[in-house]
């Protein structure tokens, strides 16, 4: 196969796709024959406003290059803005075959100063918003029994980071969403993966650089560009990633990581007689202090330089 027919056939949804990480999905994909749906509400990356031209750009520099792509500005956050994207897809080009979750945004604070709006929007958003987009897409790939869901998380819930309960919540969430949908969706032979990207953009540069740690944090981050997650994304979408779902991936500049989802590592058992509080106190927490997990935040455990 050509690397510019990789795709050819496909109809490619990438929601976020105005700017940064889904702005270089949308251009990849198309470059490899995908029709491409470029969904961008243009809103701040704090969630606020709405602007069509960044969608608008990013179509323009599609169909400049010979691609084709048309934009769509509708919300991902509640369940109509989501059926209306999926129907900009099927109005344009008569189907969809692949969605790509990775509309975001943060709202960085400590959880004791955390509002309720702070968590409303950021959940909306990143987690209920990869819902309804991946739901309004299920019942086209359940009919023609074929689809691929590309979910974007955060190693800000799959390990932790400071300042983002909010955000951290909801990305580990999707990796939940992901994987449940792999298994729901499996015997419609529609695949379902998650992304943890490491890259500097417009969203992460609102992480305020008023600590040490946040320094040092958007010091490692800015030398990590988005062109870099592309690549790995599109190559999931094809045919030749068929066997790959349920899994969550890492793209960190040039490295691709696997990485390991929740399984029992140790158990303690009481035998006939049960458990008591005391019996817990005394017995199961000594047994299974050894093998907890410290307090990391994801600079903790990628120590190495990003290449």
């Amino acid at each position: 196969m050509s690397v510019d027919t990789l795709l050819k056939g496909k109809v490619v949804l990438v929601t976020g796709a105005g700017g940064g990480i889904g702005a270089h999905i949308a251009r990849l994909a198309a470059s490899r024959g995908a029709q491409v749906v470029v969904n961008d509400l243009g809103g701040s990356p704090h969630g606020d406003g709405a602007d069509q031209r960044p969608a608008q750009t990013v179509v323009h520099e599609i169909r400049t290059a010979g691609g084709e792509a048309v934009p769509s500005f509708h919300s991902v956050a509640s369940w109509d803005g989501a059926q209306a994207i999926v129907q900009d897809a099927i109005d344009a080009f008569g189907r969809i075959d692949v969605v790509v979750n990775n509309a975001g945004v943060l709202r960085d604070t400590m959880f004791h100063k955390m509002s309720a709006e702070d968590w409303e929007v950021v959940e909306a958003v990143n987690l209920s918003g990869s819902f309804y987009v991946a739901r309004a897409a299920a019942p086209h790939f359940k009919q023609q029994e074929s689809g691929c869901f590309v979910h974007m998380t955060s190693t800000s819930g799959l390990i932790g980071n400071l300042g983002q309960v909010n955000y951290g919540a909801a990305k580990l969430g999707v990796a939940g969403l992901s994987k449940c949908i792999a298994i729901d969706m499996e015997k419609f032979n529609v695949r379902s993966n998650c992304i943890a990207p490491f890259a500097f953009t417009r969203m992460v540069g609102t992480i305020p650089a008023d600590t040490e740690y946040n320094r040092k944090r958007l010091d490692v981050v800015k030398r990590m560009t988005p062109d870099k997650i592309a690549p790995f994304a599109v190559g999931l979408m094809s045919d030749a990633a068929k066997d790959v779902s349920g899994q969550i991936f890492g793209v960190r500049m040039n490295e691709i990581i696997l990485f390991s989802q929740p399984r029992p590592i140790r158990t303690v058992h009481a035998g006939d007689e049960g458990w008591t509080p005391e019996t817990c106190i005394e017995r199961a927490l000594p047994a299974l202090r050894g093998s907890m997990y410290k307090l990391d935040r994801s600079p903790h455990v990628f120590t190495w330089d990003p290449v």
